[in-house]
């Protein structure tokens, strides 16, 4: 640049126009909420426990001793979980199953490793 020249003169650098577009909102929400259900070290144990399950599924019934948690407080993350599209819920009597649908996290991550 010469003294003659402003900075507005001065060409655009590349590392100033973005190369992708950003999400659009409805879609950065679906994401946030399968990221937000996993940013609790408690669902995030349970996920894996579910995942890891010889049968497929889990019972309620049994999530909370390795957790370390009450029920109800199990059952509350478990909804968070649902709510989020990583597990689906099979209520049988009493007690609910859980099953992964590991689906949402996986779609979520390749998503954002493309930007």
């Amino acid at each position: 640049m010469t003294s003659s020249q402003t900075i507005a003169d001065a060409p655009t650098v590349a590392c100033c126009a973005p190369g992708v577009q950003p999400i659009g909102d409805e879609h950065a929400a679906d994401l946030a909420r399968v990221f937000k259900a996993l940013g609790d070290p408690a669902r995030v144990k349970l996920f894996s426990l579910i995942i890891a399950s010889e049968s497929g599924e889990m019972c309620v019934c049994d999530l909370t001793d390795p957790v370390g948690l009450s029920q109800p407080t199990v059952s509350h993350h478990m909804k968070l979980l649902v709510d989020a599209g990583l597990v689906t819920r099979e209520q049988r009597g009493r007690w609910a199953y859980y099953a992964p649908t590991p689906g949402p996290l996986l779609a979520a991550v390749r998503h954002l490793a493309k930007q």
